[in-house]
This record gives structure tokens, C-alpha cells and sequence, in this order.
């Protein structure tokens, strides 16, 4: 669902205390009043002024800290490990063929290349590459880099390819043509925005794009969606639905599942708050009578609502995080048969959920671990279930359909901090799966021992947080400490191969931890909520909690302790520095919000409201300046060196918020470092090669200020 996508694409993808002191008890905040703001200008993001800026402090930061040895060898490393022709090619199945987009060092930009189940069992799989995007942007004299593409099944010979310019989120659409593998001639074609398109036949599309003024929603995405035919001016394309100004998104589509076409429009009012309608082929819209913050899934004659608050329907009540099916026709026509697939507990949440021809995968976590089982619809009463095998001890697995049209083939994925990813493929109900891949081992395993403890936060809150650590780990506080968080958006910090923080960080000795906060989706909605808007510091105290506990543990000791995290983990960041700065001896924030003040003004965050507040009403400023990290800086107070990091190419959260942080601490006389990558857009790299130089300089500032 596109306002999902928003929600998940939020987070930024890394490759990988039991009562905290508070600071804002002894020294009250300097809070900037909000016309007071000297650093204004670089909100011109593109301005010659700002960018000399940019350069000057990317030059200071290179001088600083990517100029040793040491940082050129971890580089160096880093690249050979995200260019390793060993990884997993992780593949989409389109027709007969499974579809893989492959960037290595002779193809930084990457192709978009082919293979056969056949073939893809093999350790050296033969592919048929059908778009090289380091040649069409050499030919073309673009920066293009790959963000996707969609076929039109079941005949899958025309796909709509989204192509960025640098990275950033505004897409250009172009239809491609399989069988001739080249660009369709007058074919559709959609000029660089944040677009939304799906297709409806072989000469429909629908449509959601800037048409021009008016047409977007302050949050920057498409207020508008319409239908296109080909071979017609856009201009002349009909309205589908028009939402508000103040909604997040519109948009829509077909579900091209053979014998169940059906279109669908939703508008998104906010993250995790949408209505979703029916279009009949009168262009009538039915509106799915659910709660507006349950997600809906359709998938055949069944649909699926995930709830995140309690519901009240039918005679029953089913608590938030739980997930109900019904038959979709019998629900539209007014029965409230429902079926509780999934019911949450303290301890168990749901993951996700994924098809396959006759069987659905609920993909669960019990205290942040995974468990999975399979279910098997029955036209009345509960559905079958079964597990679907045992992971290992604190370590993913995620499985999902291959092809949920036409079979019951699936891959399972089983990942662990020190445990390369493999890749497993099975079809239910026929004997045991296959291990397909596996992911090298990018650094020595047998020397670090996974472990999960809880620290109490400051509301008797109970937090998980995972460590890794060399097994000859002496309990003394002298470990230089790397805790990573993220907190927000329903987004869970799972188990997964910490490749890059295995070369960079644990090699060195040092011990990394991942901490499961509230404002994540780790216990399910409820964890989510209770750190939205005003309850927002609960999510900083956890953090808080955490790295108290390592102290307590003797693991480590504030001089030797840091923290990171990106976009809303970088705001996590921001609070961390300005909050608690005596917990830590260093700080990297990337791509992050920052100012508080004016966010829902400045690229894409006005979205973003129903998560943190509106500023822009006294009454809720009041307390979103608590947690500003912008306007609570305190002279005087002293704080741990920070690293900014951000891309030019961000429009979703966008650069000036780094830009201004940096800029006031440094007036202010404090240690505040900044590196702007050019291109790259909200994960601020747009090729390997750059995501191995930014990684590389942000495990580089920590170490040097931590070891």
C-alpha cells in the first residue's frame, strides 16, 4: 500500500538505565523563539552561499577523519564487502524469470538482469542483463539510480521503470518493453516527481504526479490521482479522486490477480491513518467501513485487516495488533464474519504477513526474535495453523510467497547478527526446503557472543536491547560501546547480519548494541504509540535506560560510549546529545530532523505530524520543543562531539536540518563535525561506493573519540 511504503522508506536501512540523570533538571534550556533563527539561509539548498558552506565543512571533516590510513583500509573494506560477488542476490519473480537489480565495482549504478530458478540454484547462476543503468546514464547524462519498476502481469511485457535523479524520492516514470528490452517509443512516460503509478491494462494507468499548482499535498506527495490512456496528453487524463491539502497522500490501483481484478483508491490522511475505497466500473467509489488506522490487505476472495487499536465490531472486540479475515465480497455486502487469525500478547507481536496460492505465512516476534507459522484458510470458523520449523536463538526468519497467483513456493530467510543470511526455498506441502544461498562471513564469528538483556526505563518500562561482543570481554568499562536505535514509525530493529559493523566496529574489540525502544513496532502498535507525539521522550529514556544498563554492567563507561542513528534515529540522535550528553563520549547523526520548530515546513514533513505534533499550535509546540534538539542547546553545558551526515539529494527530510545544527553548535564554540554527500537522497549514498565511504567515516569519527 503506498502510504505503508512511505512509512517503511522512512527508516533508514543500515548495512547492517535504570534511572538516567536529566540533564533539563539542573539547567534550564535555552529555547530559541521560533523567528529567532541566524541560520536561515541555508535553507537554499541548492544556493552558491550554502553550498560553498557545504564544501568548506565536507573539506574540514575529510581532513579530520578520511584522510588515515586506517580510515582508507576500512573503506577499502567495506566496498570489497558490498561488492562481493558472493552476496545474495536477492531476486522478484516476473513471468517465468526471477528479476534482480546487482551493483558491484564494475557496475557502481547497477544492472537489472534475469535468471531461471533453474540457473539461480547454481552457485555461478548464468543472467541475461535487461537494463544497464551505468550505460543508460552515460548515454543519457544522467545521475540515474535504480528505484524500481512494475509489470503489467500476467503477460509481463510492459513495466513502468522509476529512474532518480541522484537518489532523491521524485522519480521519472518510463514504460520499458521486455521482449525488445528497450524504452517504449511514445510510450508512457512521466517527467521527474514524487509520483505513485500503477497499472489498470495494456493502455491505462493510474496516475498520482504534480499536475501542476495545487495538485500536492503539503506533505509534498500527490493530491490527485486520475486515469490515463494511451496515447492522450496527460492533461486530458480523468479524475479518479482529488484528496485535501492537509491529507498525506492519494493514490490507486488494480489488483491484477487473474478472475479478481478489482480497483482500489486510498487516501492517506496520515502515517498509519487512511481511508481505502472500492472504484466500481462506473467510477463509483465504496468505502471499506474499517477503522481508519487498520491496514487493509485483499488478496483473492479474502481480505485481511491488521488492527492498531482495539475494535469493537460484530458482537466481539479484538485488541490492537491483531489480525482479522473475513471474505471480502460477504464483508462488503455488510456480514461482519470475522476470523482472528492473530491475537497479540505481552511478549508476541506480528511481524507481518505474506501469501501464497492456498496458504498465508504470519511472520511473528516473540521478544523481538522471529517465529513463523502457516495458515490455511477454511471457508467457515479458524483457519489451520502450523509452525513452519525453529530459528536459531536470537535471530530472524522472515518467509513470503513467491507467486502468490499461481503457487505455494516460498523463501525463507534466516539472519542473525553473526550469522550470514541464508536463503532457503521451499514450496509448502512438498517436503523439506533447499538452502539456495548463503552469505559469506565478512568477519570471524567465533570470537563474539550474541546476548539479549532489559533495562528498565524511567516509567518501570521494561526494554530489550541486543549486544554483541567478543566472548574474551572483560566486564571493566573500558569497551568502546556502539549503540544504534531508531524509535518511530512502528519500525522494528530485528536480527540481522551486522556485515558492516562486524569489519568496522567488533573486529577493533569494541561491543555494539541495538536497542529495541519504544516508538518501534518491536511489541506491535502499542510500543508504537506510547512514544507518539507528547509521549515522545519515552523513546529517549529507554535509549537512556539502555545505556545506563551498560554502565551498570561495567560494559562500558560514558568516555567510551557512543551512539547513531539515522532520520528519525537521527533525531533519537539529537535528543541523546542535547538530553542525556553526559552518557556518551560521542554522537553521529544521519539524515535526521533536527529542528522541530519548522519540520512540517521543510521537504516532506508535514507527513510526519500524527508521529511528532504540529508546532505550529501553541498547545502542542509546548511540548515538541521538549524534544527539539535544534532549540535546546545550553550554553555552557558541555556536550560530546557530534557528526552530522546528510545528502543534498534529500527530499524527504532534506539537508537543512543538519546544515542549521551544525552550524549553531559551531557558533556556540562546540565540537560539531558535518559531511553533506552531494547526491544520494534519504539514504545519502548512490552507489556502493559511496555508502562504503559514508559508513566508514561514521564508524571512523566514533572510534577515534570512543577507543
Amino acid at each position: 500500500m503506498p502510504y505503508r511504503w512511505i512509512a517503511l522508506a522512512i527508516a533508514l536501512t543500515l548495512t547492517d538505565m535504570t534511572q538516567a540523570h536529566d540533564v533539563t533538571k539542573t539547567s534550564a534550556p535555552a529555547v530559541q523563539a521560533a523567528g529567532d533563527d541566524d541560520n536561515l539561509w541555508l535553507d537554499d539548498i541548492d544556493g552558491a552561499k550554502p553550498m560553498a558552506w557545504v564544501k568548506a565543512e565536507n573539506a574540514k571533516t575529510v581532513a579530520a577523519y578520511a584522510q588515515s590510513p586506517a580510515f582508507k583500509t576500512l573503506d577499502a573494506r567495506l566496498l570489497e564487502m558490498l561488492d562481493s560477488e558472493a552476496r545474495i542476490p536477492a531476486v522478484t519473480k516476473i513471468g517465468d524469470h526471477y528479476y534482480n537489480l546487482w551493483r558491484d565495482k564494475a557496475h557502481p549504478k547497477g544492472i537489472w538482469r534475469r535468471t531461471t530458478l533453474a540457473e539461480y540454484r547454481k552457485d555461478a547462476p548464468a543472467w541475461e542483463t535487461i537494463i544497464d543503468v551505468d550505460a543508460l546514464s552515460a548515454a543519457e547524462k544522467e545521475n540515474w539510480v535504480w528505484h524500481g519498476v512494475q509489470c503489467l502481469r500476467p503477460a509481463n511485457r510492459r513495466c513502468l521503470v522509476s529512474l532518480s535523479r541522484g537518489g532523491a524520492d521524485a522519480d521519472v516514470i518510463r514504460e520499458f518493453d521486455l521482449t525488445t528490452r528497450s524504452f517504449v517509443k511514445d510510450g508512457f512516460t512521466l517527467p521527474e516527481a514524487k509520483t505513485q503509478v500503477a497499472w489498470i491494462d495494456d493502455d491505462h494507468l493510474f496516475v498520482a504526479t504534480d499536475f501542476g499548482p495545487g495538485s500536492m499535498t503539503e506533505s509534498s506527495y500527490p493530491r490527485i490521482v486520475k486515469e490515463w490512456t494511451r496515447g492522450t496528453p496527460l492533461a486530458s487524463a480523468k479524475v479518479v479522486y482529488e484528496g485535501k491539502p492537509t491529507d498525506m497522500s492519494i493514490s490507486a490501483y488494480r489488483d491484477l490477480t487473474p478472475g479478481f481484478e478489482r480497483d482500489f483508491v486510498q487516501r492517506a490522511l496520515e502515517f498509519y491513518n487512511s481511508e481505502t475505497f472500492v472504484r466500481g466500473k462506473d467510477g463509483k467509489l465504496t468505502r471499506i467501513d474499517k477503522p481508519n488506522d487498520a491496514e487493509v490487505d485483499v488478496e483473492r476472495e479474502w481480505m485481511l485487516l491488521e488492527l492498531r487499536s482495539d475494535w469493537t465490531v460484530g458482537g466481539h472486540t479484538y485488541p490492537s495488533g491483531s489480525l482479522l479475515a473475513a471474505k471480502f465480497d460477504d464483508y462488503m455486502a455488510g456480514k461482519r464474519d470475522l476470523v482472528a487469525l492473530f491475537t497479540p500478547d505481552e511478549h508476541t507481536s506480528l511481524a507481518g504477513h505474506s501469501w501464497t496460492r492456498h496458504h498465508l505465512f504470519l511472520n511473528l516476534m516473540h521478544d523481538v526474535s522471529s517465529q513463523i507459522r502457516v495458515l490455511t484458510p477454511t471457508d467457515t470458523g479458524p483457519w489451520t495453523s502450523e509452525p513452519l520449523g525453529g530459528a536459531p536463538e536470537l535471530s530472524a526468519m522472515e518467509a513470503y510467497g513467491i507467486d502468490a497467483d499461481d503457487t505455494d513456493e516460498y523463501f525463507l530467510t534466516v539472519s542473525g547478527f553473526i550469522q550470514p543470511t541464508t536463503l532457503y526455498y521451499g514450496v509448502l506441502g512438498q517436503g523439506e526446503r533447499e538452502a539456495l544461498k548463503h552469505t559469506p562471513s565478512f568477519f570471524d564469528a567465533s570470537k563474539f557472543v550474541v546476548s539479549q538483556h532489559f533495562a528498565t526505563s524511567k516509567d518501570g518500562t521494561k526494554v530489550p536491547y541486543f549486544e554483541i561482543a567478543p566472548k574474551a570481554l572483560k566486564a571493566d568499562g573500558s569497551n568502546p560501546t556502539l549503540v544504534y536505535g531508531y524509535g518511530g514509525f512502528e519500525i522494528s530493529l530485528q536480527p540481522a547480519y551486522a556485515a558492516s559493523a562486524g569489519r568496522a566496529w567488533l573486529e577493533k574489540g569494541g561491543v555494539y548494541v541495538i536497542a529495541n525502544i519504544r516508538g518501534g513496532g518491536e511489541y506491535g502498535p502499542r510500543w508504537h504509540q506510547a512514544a507518539m507525539k507528547a509521549n515522545r521522550p519515552r523513546a529517549y529514556e529507554d535509549f537512556a535506560a539502555v545505556s545506563q544498563d551498560l554502565i551498570d554492567r561495567k560494559i562500558t563507561t560514558p568516555r567510551h560510549m557512543g551512539m547513531m542513528g539515522g532520520s528519525n534515529g537521527g533525531l533519537l540522535a539529537g535528543n541523546m546529545l542535547t538530553t542525556y550528553p553526559q552518557l556518551y563520549g560521542a554522537v553521529v547523526s544521519q539524515v535526521a530532523l533536527l529542528d522541530m520548530k519548522r519540520y512540517p515546513h521543510m521537504s516532506a514533513g508535514a507527513s510526519w505530524m500524527a508521529e511528532y505534533g504540529n508546532p505550529d499550535k501553541p498547545e502542542e509546540w509546548k511540548y515538541i520543543q521538549t524534544f527539539s534538539p535544534y532549540h535546546n542547546l545550553h550554553k555552557g553545558t558541555r556536550y560530546p562531539p557530534v557528526l552530522f551526515t546528510t545528502s543534498t539529494r534529500d527530499d524527504r527530510v532534506g539537508p537543512v536540518h543538519a546544515r542549521k545544527m551544525a552550524a549553531r553548535m559551531q557558533a556556540m564554540g562546540l565540537d560539531a563535525s558535518f559531511y553533506e554527500n552531494i547526491e544520494g537522497g534519504h539514504g545519502a549514498a548512490a552507489d556502493n561506493k559511496q555508502s562504503a565511504f559514508m559508513s566508514a567515516l561514521a564508524y571512523t569519527y566514533l572510534w577515534e573519540h570512543l577507543k
